[in-house]
């Protein structure tokens, strides 16, 4: 029974730093509310990983899941974010682009509990990464104008209920006998995440960008040959009309 509930502890404890994050910013404390994102996203990536582990996934784990899902990296995210730089715009533009992620972030979580998806690959940007980005990119809010945010803001809403493929690392697996050192790996994150404020985000920010650039390079390229056929057949069609007229 115990045992049964270790996922869900890691579930519920990215559930309660993402409104803790929520309360942060609205004290405006944007910073320490974007590091909480960050350290959801690690617990958010174990509870799944502890499950498999330990033989005790359930439909219950997963609902409880994506439920926190939404309140860490969708709502969190996007409250951060209006925050410190959306107070100051147009208050409809303002709302409603704030209101674009989290709601994303809904459909994007609805439609993988619902649909099977490719091996290996996740359809849409998972809503972690996207928060994660829209986080990270909140604390840059002095150094990037308030429309570049805005644009980050509506295109990370985007890639969520794309159809582009990213990169399933759900098969790296966690050895049973290494769930008991986690607390550690937990406390050691949220330690480096504190006395390295700065620089932590900045290479998050880097790793996700990466990421979430992935799927869109991916589907360029899925994209180019296609064209490039019908390129080809256009021309082929346009020498044999050329032939007949001839």
């Amino acid at each position: 029974m115990i045992a049964k509930s270790i996922p869900n502890l890691f579930t519920i404890g990215n559930l309660f730093l993402g409104v803790i994050a929520i309360i942060l910013a609205f004290d405006g404390n944007a910073n320490s509310a974007a590091l909480l994102v960050i350290i959801a996203m690690l617990l958010d990536g174990l509870d799944g990983r502890v499950a498999r582990a330990l033989n005790v996934q359930s439909e219950f784990g997963k609902e409880l899941d994506s439920l926190s899902d939404v309140i860490s990296f969708g709502v969190a995210p996007a409250f951060i974010m209006y925050q410190v730089a959306f107070t100051n715009i147009n208050p409809a533009l303002a709302w409603i682009v704030t209101a674009i992620f989290p709601i994303c972030g809904a459909l994007r979580l609805a439609r993988f509990n619902v649909i099977d998806g490719i091996p290996g690959y996740f359809i849409g940007l998972p809503i972690p990464a996207a928060g994660g980005v829209l986080a990270t990119l909140a604390l840059f809010h002095d150094e990037l104008h308030y429309s570049l945010l805005v644009i980050s803001t509506v295109v990370l809403s985007f890639l969520m209920i794309s159809n582009m493929k990213y990169p399933n690392f759900k098969k790296l697996g966690l050895p049973r006998a290494a769930i008991w050192s986690i607390p550690i790996v937990v406390l050691g994150a949220a330690v480096l995440a504190y006395m390295f404020q700065e620089a932590i985000p900045k290479v998050i920010l880097a790793l996700l960008l990466l990421y979430a650039l992935w799927g869109l390079k991916k589907n360029v390229k899925r994209l180019l040959p296609k064209s490039a056929r019908s390129k080809r057949k256009l021309a082929a069609e346009e020498q044999e009309k050329a032939k007949h007229s001839a």
